[in-house]
């Protein structure tokens, strides 16, 4: 499927607005990253609902000063395969079964880092932890669970770089943040292919602390921001706008028996293989060959 399914909502649509009418008492939900940006929203968004919600945080002071009020905090670090096996074990000797699962975790635009055996830290973050994290929980899964891959249009800056994914040949933090996310598309394509309902989702543009690590004097030649940091770009959404598309790509009952698919402003996204950027998704992306080759590469890099 790629044509919008008329979700009701749209672009301007909130968590809050998403999710109002929808029962969620008695579901767990897991939001990495839920206790930041767009991912605190989602996790108090889904709470308000009804859900249990785990946040599994690498900052977890941080995180339970922040959500601790409706959400449950355990440590987990997605650059670090041992804290990502570590919570997982943790996890399932609760018994506890998982109804909703958002990657909302995520780094952006950073200056090179390599973590564990030398990896790109945003491909191993954004897709490497979230692979090994998901395949970890999928003894906990319920029988009707979905998984939310947080994305971004920023996957239309690059394909996967096959012969050079970790960057060894030169770093662009733009393409290395592109490759990521489009991991986290042809994750979630692979993962509905195994009968996992599974979706990846771009949240829209949204100021957060995921832009840590640009300059200012960047954000102000883009035109978001203006000289003392504050948003000016009307085509930037406010985080509970940037929440809703992953909430409602978790809960919506249009989605029901669907997924593999990309999804913006809360409806399903169309094709774009444009030199324009910022909407739709890439063919590259939802490629099923590229998705199966990505997935047995994933496997085998984090055992």
């Amino acid at each position: 499927m790629t044509a919008p399914i008329g979700s009701g909502f749209g672009w301007a649509s909130t968590a809050d607005e998403v999710l109002a009418g929808v029962d969620l008492t008695g579901r767990l939900a897991v939001v990495t990253g839920g206790y930041s940006g767009i991912g605190a929203e989602t996790t108090r968004a889904l709470a308000m609902a009804g859900a249990h919600v785990v946040v599994p945080a690498r900052r977890v002071e941080v995180a339970r000063a922040t959500i601790a009020d409706v959400a449950e905090v355990e440590e987990l670090d997605l650059a670090d395969l041992a804290s990502v096996r570590a919570f997982a074990g943790r996890f399932l000797a609760t018994g506890r079964r998982i109804d909703i699962m958002i990657n909302s975790a995520g780094v952006m635009a950073c200056p090179e880092t390599r973590v564990g055996p030398g990896w790109e830290l945003q491909f191993a973050a954004n897709h490497l932890g979230h692979f090994a994290f998901v395949e970890a929980l999928r003894p906990a899964f319920a029988d009707d669970v979905r998984v939310v891959a947080v994305s971004s249009a920023g996957h239309q800056h690059s394909d996967i770089r096959w012969d050079d994914l970790h960057f060894e040949r030169g770093y662009d933090r733009s393409l290395a943040y592109g490759q990521s996310k489009t991991a986290n598309v042809l994750f979630a394509v692979q993962l509905h292919a195994q009968g996992v309902a599974a979706f990846a989702v771009h949240p829209g543009k949204i100021l957060t602390p995921l832009q840590r690590h640009m300059e200012r004097r960047d954000m102000v030649a883009a035109g978001w921001v203006d000289e003392e940091g504050n948003g000016i770009d009307p085509t930037f959404k406010t985080p509970q706008q940037g929440a809703a598309t992953q909430v409602w790509a978790a809960t919506s009952p249009k989605l029901a028996g669907l997924g593999g698919l990309y999804l913006e402003d809360c409806d399903v996204a169309r094709p774009n293989n444009t030199a324009e950027k910022g909407w739709g998704v890439r063919d590259y992306a939802v490629n099923l060959v590229s998705a199966e080759r990505l997935w047995g590469l994933s496997a085998q890099l984090t055992a």
